[in-house]
């Protein structure tokens, strides 16, 4: 027999509570038959939602006759449905836990208001007579602590051990000031709502684990301060990037993904194709199915797009396009290389920032670039504060003094030649010989910015537009302290007989660059730009050592889980 035992009325978004005393929970038959009677599903209006708990009774264990019998729940959540021809509402963003203890007093300023918080449980102590319960909602670091007693409507779910680490819950009280040392304020429970339980396996509990096993958890691992942390400062990185090229008057152009050009020249790219079989699964599709010409070659005029395309290695050439039209712009878009790399410095799927100006030599190429780096650093410092805190105490420390240097200190401007003049003289032994003529290598570039220069931040140039010593080109690297080449830019090749003796150098089909050709006989002019790898990026933001754990959802070879 179920009893009410708060009104029936159906309001807007309220909650209907039935209780009956059984000896087991409801079975599947009784509960379809009771759902038409909890609430009537042909109402116009609301569209209830029914959950069902098994609780362990509340009542003296030697109380007959209920000593071996338990309590059962059932409610009905009320939810609007719009009616027809009503204007849509005003969105109004929820309260978050960074808009309570974000701002100077932390909170204090907020004392008295009763508020409401929706998140995950991170840790739930329960004591004689409280119970202390950690709810994060993922705008910050921080979590907010809810102290609640037994009288606080829903604790029940607290004593049937039905909210555990992991749950969402919604919770709503008075802001008081905290008796602990961690916080300021925390929020004295009046409600408890469980909005989705969490199963005992799940797999980060307060135990420290490893950023290796987190990769393995992908799906689950923004969960952790670590990587809930880095997703707020990679944002704050994309938002600053937008702002910086978008105020000095930059236009976003959207580069293709699918391309039939190799801007690398390196041939490691991902080959796009439907000439593989997909009407069923690809692990059954035949080989043979695959059109051939009568040499035995794929025949790839039968392919979608009539000839071999990949995934785009970089989005310059497309920006080039426009930035003859529109004078200045820039991408920012994924990007793919097929490089068989499991070192902590590659993925298969990364974001590229390419900024492209026109009437523009390498000097204004690295003046952008500088100018480009300071903004976004500065702009994470500013606006990231607790996160920058808990990289510098437990990733990095001294991280923020670092960044600050690259913000304050001048760039240092460094040739080719001089470097590796300065790495000849250096009485370090390398990995990697150093010879004029040789790329760069990880270790050279850090002995450059970190002793050599002392962690200032430094522009080397040596490719790209043939210089008038027919040695060198004008182009040009950023190397950073710990990450080493953050930025490569250079002068474009603007002249058209240059470009495609260079093509041909290359051993590269001219035909397929044929548009890219065109923009040197239609009006060509001076251009530059750089690339900035986006993970990188947030590698030397946060001090994190392996670039796998700077993207949500990291690609790399035998890994594209999630």
């Amino acid at each position: 027999m179920a009893v009410a035992i708060s009104p029936a009325r159906a309001i807007p978004f309220s909650t209907v509570r039935f209780i009956s005393f059984c000896t087991k929970p409801f079975p599947k038959s009784i509960q379809s038959k009771l759902v038409p009677l909890l609430t009537n599903p042909h109402h116009p209006v609301f569209q209830p939602k029914l959950h069902f708990r098994h609780v362990p009774p509340r009542l003296p264990a030697a109380t007959p006759p209920f000593d071996r019998r338990c309590f059962c729940a059932a409610t009905a959540e009320a939810v609007e449905r719009p009616r027809a021809g009503e204007e849509v509402g005003d969105f109004r963003s929820r309260l978050r836990v960074v808009d309570i203890k974000g701002g100077p007093d932390e909170g204090l300023d907020r004392l008295g208001q009763t508020l409401g918080v929706k998140g995950w449980v991170r840790t739930l102590r329960v004591q004689s007579s409280v119970t202390f319960m950690e709810v994060n909602d993922g705008s910050c670091l921080s979590n907010m602590q809810c102290v609640m007693t037994s009288d606080a409507e829903g604790y029940d779910q607290v004593e049937g051990g039905t909210i555990t680490t992991g749950a969402s819950v919604s919770v709503q009280g008075t802001l008081i000031t905290s008796q602990g040392s961690k916080q300021k304020v925390e929020l004295k429970v009046e409600k408890l709502v469980m909005v989705g339980k969490s199963d005992p396996s799940f797999p980060i509990q307060k135990k420290r684990v490893s950023r290796e096993f987190l990769r393995t958890k992908a799906h689950l691992r923004p969960r952790t301060n670590t990587f809930g942390a880095v997703a707020r400062v990679r944002n704050a990185l994309a938002y600053a990037t937008h702002k910086f090229f978008q105020d000095n008057g930059f236009i976003w152009i959207s580069s293709p993904i699918i391309t039939a050009s190799d801007c690398e020249g390196a041939g490691e790219q991902f080959c796009v194709t439907t000439l593989i079989p997909s009407s069923r699964e690809a692990v059954d599709s035949p080989a043979n199915a695959i059109p051939k010409t009568e040499d035995g070659l794929i025949d790839w005029s039968q392919d979608f797009f009539g000839k071999p395309a990949f995934l785009t290695v970089s989005g310059q050439l497309n920006a080039e396009t426009y930035a003859t039209a529109l004078s200045d712009v820039y991408t920012f878009g994924p990007t793919f290389r097929a490089e068989n790399s499991q070192t902590s410095r590659h993925l298969a799927e990364f974001w590229m920032i390419e900024p492209e100006l026109a009437f523009a030599d390498l000097n204004d190429d690295m003046a952008c670039a500088t100018a480009y780096l300071q903004y976004v650093v500065k702009h994470v410092l500013d606006n990231c504060k607790e996160d920058m805190d808990f990289f510098n105490t437990w990733i990095e420390k001294g991280i923020i003094n670092r960044l600050s240097d690259v913000v304050e200190k001048k760039f240092v401007q460094l040739t080719y030649s001089d470097a590796i003049e300065l790495l000849l003289r250096a009485h370090k032994k390398f990995e990697f010989p150093v010879k004029w003529g040789c790329d760069l290598q990880s270790e050279h570039e850090r002995y450059i910015t970190e002793v050599a220069f002392s962690g200032s931040p430094e522009i080397k140039a040596f490719y790209m537009r043939q210089n008038d010593d027919g040695k060198t080109v004008a182009a040009m690297d950023m190397l950073v302290p710990r990450v080493g080449e953050l930025i490569g830019g250079s002068q474009r090749e603007e002249r058209l007989d240059y470009l495609e003796d260079r093509l041909d150098d290359l051993k590269l089909n001219k035909e397929s660059y044929w548009w890219y050709l065109d923009l040197r006989r239609y009006g060509s002019v001076p251009h530059a730009g750089f690339g900035l790898g986006f993970e990188r990026l947030v590698q030397f933001a946060t001090g994190i050592d392996n670039i796998r754990d700077t993207i949500p959802f990291p690609r790399a070879p035998g890994s594209a889980e999630f």
